[in-house]
């Protein structure tokens, strides 16, 4: 098989696997998302979507509670986040280290309240002795509307509390801590009755259902996902929380909401057993949440049941430490056990070079240094095949249409010229799965967002504003397709595709994420050069 002919199947399936993902996120729904900002004032109304305590997943109610025009502010180095007192729901995060746009102050919003658009973070209490039901949530107390965490601390505690009328105090507390994205959230129940009360905790993530910022170069992912112990990590699309209700009942797992760069999970106990369940409201609302187990509050004792929430980017190491398995929010897909030591070892090489455009291309000069002996074997076992295109035709030309024959003196004479028809292919199929990981891993690292390379590159996550990175990568494929001799048996019409091709990537790279035109173009030249020193082996060799 010859390499053009390769690289012409490899480029249309490519682009065609593009074309199918980008008609699966055009077949979601598009509601409009009216981008106003959440301040401490608002007074949306929040559904009131308190699950069940029966093992169901959570039926919302028709009604709806107001929220409370007294948000509380909760500042640390990472977060700025708004709570509501009513229910003590997260209605509002900003993370502060990572800019909405380059250059500018505003930080990325995750957690939001608009009109028309909803993503927050609720948690309550359910049960015999809980406070959250269908038919209202509790008003917490504050000792303030605003906390900061100050310089040289590195925790920082926000209790709320509530009491009912039995006289049992509700403490709802969360705990924020300095460099870390994730929140502890404890329920202190202080039970003053002369009887016990069963509780349980649950929390969820609520968003409204908007399509997916992908597009055909960036297959992105925005939906739900959950992990539970025989499954460490599966995606549940908006679709599907449409079509049927979750509900899978494990030692402890997590709920997830997806969205390109980040993420935002609630993580029960590892050691208790949870309900994983999902919800939908009025048909553009989803839920996915967790139901805890019940727990037993004896009597003039006190008891504190609580969980992890994260609110931040796709930080492997941040996620590994609130869950072992939560850091596969970072989805390489099928090739995860290619992408991860390749992910390792481009943050080995950011290590000690401190830049990720330097660090993209030494992981590029590993990764074909590593293949070089595939790629001479590829060259090799093509110039023997086109030195051999005279007697193929002669034994075509001997044969006709006896195809039986044909095929046995072909054979015959490969094994006497010891030349493996498959060796120019062989290479090239287990150079893929590498690449495609590669590819897969320079797609999800949040590390490259805003991360500037050199010159006019400030970031690398977007595309080339003057195309300059994708030009340079068809001239290279050009170059790539003069230096590699064309099989004298080729279709005219595959040759003159085949002259096109170099084109058509440059379009196609137009709006490629420049990290990764970056990594095809440090890809190609270091081909060029194999190339070179290949084919000058070759020559004198006399096979070229």
């Amino acid at each position: 098989m010859e390499s053009q002919r390769n690289i012409l199947l490899i480029a249309l399936l490519a682009v065609s696997f593009m074309i199918w993902q980008q008609w699966q996120t055009d077949k979601a729904p598009k509601p409009a998302v009216t981008e106003t900002a959440v301040t401490s004032s608002t007074q949306d109304t929040i559904q009131n979507d308190v699950p069940n305590a029966d093992g169901k997943a959570g039926v919302p109610e028709e009604h709806t509670v107001v929220a409370s025009k007294d948000l509380v502010r909760v500042k640390t180095d990472q977060l700025d986040v708004l709570i509501n007192p009513v229910g003590g729901d997260i209605v509002h995060a900003a993370l502060v280290a990572h800019k909405l746009e380059q250059g500018k102050d505003d930080p990325f919003v995750l957690l939001e309240q608009q009109p028309g658009f909803t993503y927050i973070a609720q948690s309550g209490l359910i049960g015999s002795g809980g406070v959250d039901s269908s038919a209202g949530r509790p008003t917490y107390a504050v000792t303030g509307t605003e906390f900061q965490m100050k310089d040289g601390e590195n925790t920082l505690k926000v209790p709320m509390t509530y009491t009912a009328a039995n006289g049992v105090k509700y403490t709802k507390i969360f705990t924020f801590h300095k460099g870390k994205f994730d929140i502890r959230v404890d329920y202190q129940i202080d039970n003053t009755t002369a009887a016990p009360l069963q509780v349980q905790m649950y929390g969820q993530i609520k968003q409204t259902i908007k399509p997916s910022d992908s597009h055909m170069m960036m297959p992105t992912y925005r939906g739900a996902a959950y992990s539970t112990a025989d499954t460490r990590y599966e995606k549940y699309k908006f679709d599907e929380i449409k079509e049927k209700d979750l509900h899978k009942e494990t030692q402890g797992g997590w709920v997830a909401m997806l969205q390109h760069y980040f993420v935002s999970a609630w993580v029960p106990p590892a050691d208790q057993s949870n309900l994983i369940y999902s919800s939908i409201s009025n048909g553009t609302m989803a839920n996915i949440g967790f139901r805890g187990q019940a727990d037993t509050v004896a009597p003039g004792a006190t008891a504190t049941i609580g969980a992890d929430f994260y609110v931040g980017p796709k930080d492997q190491a941040a996620l590994s430490e609130v869950s072992d398995t939560l850091n596969l929010v970072v989805d390489y897909g099928v090739l995860w056990w290619l992408a991860v030591p390749i992910y390792k070892l481009m943050m080995f090489f950011h290590s000690f070079v401190g830049n990720w455009g330097l660090a993209i291309i030494l992981i590029t000069f590993t990764v074909r240094g590593i293949l070089f002996p595939l790629t001479r074997a590829q060259y090799t076992s093509m110039a023997k095949m086109r030195n051999l295109q005279p007697k193929i035709q002669e034994l075509k030309d001997r044969f006709g249409d006896d195809r039986q024959k044909m095929g046995q003196a072909m054979m015959e004479m490969y094994k006497k010229e010891k030349v493996n028809p498959m060796g120019g292919c062989l290479p090239i199929m287990l150079q893929m799965p590498i690449f495609l990981a590669l590819y897969w891993v320079l797609l999800e690292s949040v590390e490259l967002r805003h991360a500037p390379f050199m010159l006019w590159i400030h970031d690398l996550s977007v595309q080339d504003p003057y195309y300059v990175l994708p030009i340079l990568n068809g001239l290279s494929m050009f170059i790539m397709q003069k230096l590699q001799p064309m099989s004298p048996t080729m279709d005219p019409m595959q040759a003159k595709m085949m002259q096109y091709m170099p084109v058509v990537f440059t379009v196609f790279f137009l709006w490629f994420p420049s990290g990764l035109v970056l990594y095809w173009l440090m890809g190609n030249i270091v081909a060029i050069i194999q190339q070179k020193i290949i084919y000058a082996g070759l020559e004198k060799k006399g096979l070229k």
